[in-house]
């Protein structure tokens, strides 16, 4: 990752999204690209995924983790702010 052009993209899918193997995906295809985050799942049946790294990694991340789960999400909402550097790799919050 070049330095100085990081964003945090925050993105919550709805849809059979808690109870399907969401977030281990999202962590094993985290492992395939140059971000940082986590992703847990939200007490309103949402799954909140929040990710650090340049703006194209991010796309690419997002997209082959919507291609893996395409069948579970029906929707998703996305905000970008500054990245903070405060992750050191990929997690799932409990």
């Amino acid at each position: 990752m070049s330095g100085g052009s990081k964003i945090r993209q925050s993105v919550w899918f709805t849809g059979r999204v808690q109870g399907v193997g969401f977030r281990y995906t999202a962590l094993s295809v985290a492992r395939e690209f140059a971000v940082t985050g986590y992703v847990k799942n939200l007490p309103d049946g949402r799954v909140e995924a929040v990710i650090e790294g340049d703006p194209p990694d991010i796309d690419r991340y997002l997209a082959a983790l919507r291609e893996a789960m395409a069948g579970c999400i029906r929707h998703e909402e996305s905000r970008e702010s500054p990245a903070t550097g405060s992750f050191h790799g990929f997690e799932i919050r409990y």
